[in-house]
């Protein structure tokens, strides 16, 4: 099993390609398939991305139809033909009886991500999309994610960057029934950025959020009282998140 000291450093050309990706990424409103669509990917990289996806759904002992589902909208998404489709549910399948990811399993991506970045990160955001189908993943399933991303001889932190792009952007939809924030990163997440983004990002996007809920504002919209109290509850907790992230980056 991979190490799970989170490491965060990658190669300027690696950081510069990765950066690229998560803004696709969003821009996709994060459909990982959606990603492939728009980005392809080279055909060499299908056998270690199925296989890993089974492994990752295996995590918690049985394969669900949200696993299978994925799987499947990929195999769409790269446009694979008969034979292809049947060559990947052959090592989703190896994945899915896999204790422990076989050495050498991608090497290639292992050497080739240094010079071509691209195809190795790909696959790690089509993995981590297959750890959060059902939400934030649990410990078994974001475990094995982080084990075939470090196959891949990619660093194990990539997979908290997408992860909190996830939890940023999809996994938090009620700011107003989350508990107030106690942490740095559920401040930003409340916030929809992730620490990634710079200050300024992050206060523009406070902003932002709290002129759509702001009292001038609704005063102006035939709101109910159940809904002027919902929309005050998520103007406090926005304003908790960024008093937070303000201690934390006064300047």
């Amino acid at each position: 099993m991979a190490s799970k000291t989170p490491d965060n450093t990658l190669p300027r050309r690696m950081e510069a390609e990765f950066t690229s990706l998560l803004g696709e990424l969003s821009a996709c409103g994060h459909q990982a398939s959606e990603l492939m669509v728009r980005t392809r990917l080279p055909g060499w990289c299908r056998r270690s991305l199925f296989f890993f996806l089974g492994y990752i759904a295996k995590a918690d002992g049985r394969v669900t139809e949200k696993d299978i589902g994925f799987a499947e909208t990929l195999m769409r998404a790269l446009r694979l033909s008969q034979r292809q489709r049947r060559k990947a549910i052959r090592q989703f399948q190896q994945g899915k009886k896999a204790d422990t990811i076989p050495r050498g399993r991608a090497l290639r991506l292992r050497i080739s991500h240094r010079l071509w970045p691209s195809p190795s990160l790909r696959v790690a955001i089509c993995l981590c999309h297959a750890a959060q189908l059902s939400g934030r993943p649990g410990k078994k399933r974001r475990y094995r994610c982080e084990d075939a991303i470090d196959q891949m001889g990619l660093p194990i932190g990539i997979s908290d960057d997408i992860l909190d792009s996830y939890a940023s952007k999809v996994w938090i939809t009620e700011p107003e029934t989350q508990a107030q924030p106690t942490t740095y990163e559920q401040a930003l997440q409340l916030l929809g950025v992730t620490r990634r983004d710079s200050r300024a990002e992050v206060k523009r996007a406070y902003r932002k959020r709290v002129s759509e809920c702001h009292p001038d504002k609704l005063a102006q919209r035939n709101l109910s009282a159940a809904e002027l109290a919902q929309a005050k509850d998520r103007l406090l907790r926005y304003q908790q998140a960024w008093e937070l992230v303000d201690r934390r980056h006064p300047n």
